[in-house]
Order: structure tokens, then sequence, then C-alpha cells
């Protein structure tokens, strides 16, 4: 009896494997939208834990329960809040407030204050680093980094630095990696000693708002106001990639566990999803149509689905980056992949 031979076993075995790892990420498109309260936004946090939404919205902290779409519009009064993150299990928020220059610590149940810190001028973008248990807050008003307590509230830690701080994300080692908007540059901080470790240049890149460690924080991706999104290496600061995105994207969204990254480019109108499952070839794998607007947003790990904030925008006025939101238009728009 004719027998195939091992090695034609074993090639057909590793052309299988090669086109499963090869199969296409989910396709994606608007499903759904929530309709909230008028006025400006800013960055986003789905808090899985709980089922919640959270947007830092001008005036107030929205809030969006997943489940039944119960929106409460004001869970917590804000002055120009920018970031609001979910710690301890969803039980608290904390809230950057821009135009007090308070980061504040939010009883994500009833709404209630219950510290408010004093982190520079205009804070904005923040993230928690759950090594640390702090909470690091960007403000871009003062150039100020602050480090704080998220269980007893003190400052632990502050220093200088210019450039033009946009968003950041940890390290893992107790420092950050901060995009320097008017540099155009990514920088690496030491938390801990308040020292500048380096800065990786972006040629091709103007005004990196956006950031995100993926591949097990071996690779950074930057959204860059002139649309691009930088692929760098993280340890060697070598730039990798220059991929086409659109215009005013202001937030990089990972989804690790279905090897997605998604930009959302608020001046084009679209959702911009990366591959990254190969972090040696990080490519665009699709470009799905939103709404003018929708610069940032959030993802819902337990099913792939990402909420954008988004509203119709007047013309903008003389010197203006982007308009103002028309009455009656402010939506959280749901991004799902095919089922």
């Amino acid at each position: 009896m004719f027998k195939i031979p091992c090695l034609g076993a074993a090639l057909i075995a590793c052309l299988m494997s090669s086109a499963s790892m090869a199969q296409a990420a989910p396709s994606y498109s608007v499903t759904d939208k929530i309709a909230g309260a008028d006025g400006s936004w800013d960055f986003a946090q789905v808090d899985p834990a709980r089922g919640m939404l959270y947007v830092a919205r001008g005036n107030a902290v929205m809030a969006v329960d997943l489940a039944s779409r119960k929106v409460t519009d004001a869970l917590a009064s804000a002055q120009g809040a920018h970031q609001v993150l979910a710690i301890d299990g969803g039980a608290r928020l904390v809230e950057t407030d821009g135009k007090s220059n308070l980061t504040r610590f939010i009883d994500a149940a009833t709404g209630q204050v219950l510290a408010q810190i004093a982190t520079g001028k205009k804070p904005d973008a923040a993230f928690y680093d759950a090594a640390t248990g702090h909470v690091v807050v960007m403000s871009p008003g003062d150039d100020t980094i602050t480090s704080i307590d998220a269980k007893t509230y003190a400052v632990t830690g502050s220093m200088k630095l210019a450039g033009g701080l946009e968003f950041a994300v940890s390290n893992g080692r107790g420092g950050a990696f901060v995009n320097l908007e008017d540099e155009s540059k990514i920088a690496e901080v030491d938390l801990q000693t308040g020292r500048l470790l380096r800065k990786i240049t972006m040629p091709g890149c103007t005004g990196p708002t956006g950031l995100a460690l993926v591949d097990h924080g071996h690779r950074l991706i930057s959204a860059c106001a002139n649309g691009v999104a930088v692929v760098a290496d993280a340890q060697s600061g070598q730039v990798l990639a220059k991929l086409p995105i659109g215009k005013d994207a202001d937030a990089v969204i990972v989804d690790e566990a279905r090897g997605l990254a998604f930009i959302p480019c608020g001046g084009n109108g679209t959702l911009v999803a990366l591959d990254i499952r190969d972090a040696h070839h990080i490519a665009v794998a699709q470009v799905i149509p939103t709404q003018v607007g929708a610069k940032t947003g959030a993802l819902d790990p337990r099913d792939g689905r990402i909420y954008l904030p988004a509203a119709t925008l007047a013309a903008p006025e003389a010197g203006a980056k982007r308009g103002k939101p028309l009455p009656g238009s402010f939506v959280i728009l749901v991004v799902s992949p095919k089922a």
C-alpha cells in the first residue's frame, strides 16, 4: 500500500498551521448609538467588572450601564473633565479636572467626591499603574507629571517635562512613556526618581496624541495628527513602521485578546483597526466608517465592542481646531465585531 511520506505530512501540518495564523481579523461596523446630554467630551473607559462605561464630559462624569443602556449624564459634576479611570474593581473613579487644576477620586456608586488633589495646571491624561498603586497625571499647562498614591491620596512624586505632555502609559518598571505633542517625540521617564531617561524621535510624525504599548510591552504605537501612526520598538527606540490613518486621532485603543489596536480619527470620521498579532508586521486591517468628531473611545474586553463619543460639529470658529458640538447631537457610537 502506498504511504504518504512523513515529510509530506509535516508539510501539510505546517501549511494548515500557517493558514490558521493568517486568518483575517474580525470585521467591525457601527451597530448602535446611545444618546446623551449635550456638551463636550474627552477620554472614556469601560469597567468590565461592573459593566459600566464612563465618559469624561465638559461639566460631568457620564456613566452608562452597558447591560441596560441606562445613561446617567452627570454621575459627578466636573469642570472640564479630561480623563476618567475606574480603579479598585470599579469601586472608585479617578477624574482629571482641567479647569480646577485638580485630580479627583470619586465613589463610582454614588458620585461622591472622596478626595481631590492639586496636580499641576490643566491636568489631562492619566493612567493607573497597578504595579505601584499610583495614579500618574499629565498636566501640560505647567509641564508637570504628578504621581498619587491611590489609597492614601498622597502625592508621591512630581517632575517637570517640557515638550507638550500628552497621553502616557506605564513602562512596567516604575516609569512611563509619554507622548510629547510639541516635540513629536516619545519620552521615557523614571517616575520614582523624577528623571528623563531618553526621548524617541519619530520622523514623519507631527503632533502625537494617543499612545499604547502592545506585544507585552515590546512595541509602542503612537497616533500622530498628520495622519500616520508610528510603530516603535520600546527597547531600542527604533521606528519600525509608519502606517496611514486619518486626521485628528486622539487615542490608541488596544484589544490584545483579539490581536487588534484601534485608532479613532475624528477628522475623517473613521476608526482604523491595526492587526498587532505579528509584532514584526503590524499593519492596517480595516478602516471602519464612524462619524466626524469621534476621536476618543473605550473597549469592552468582554465582547470586543468599542464605544466612541461623538457629536455633529459646527464649522470651526477662527483659530479653533474643531467646531463646537451642535445641540441634541451627542451620541456614543457602538462599534461591534461581526458575529
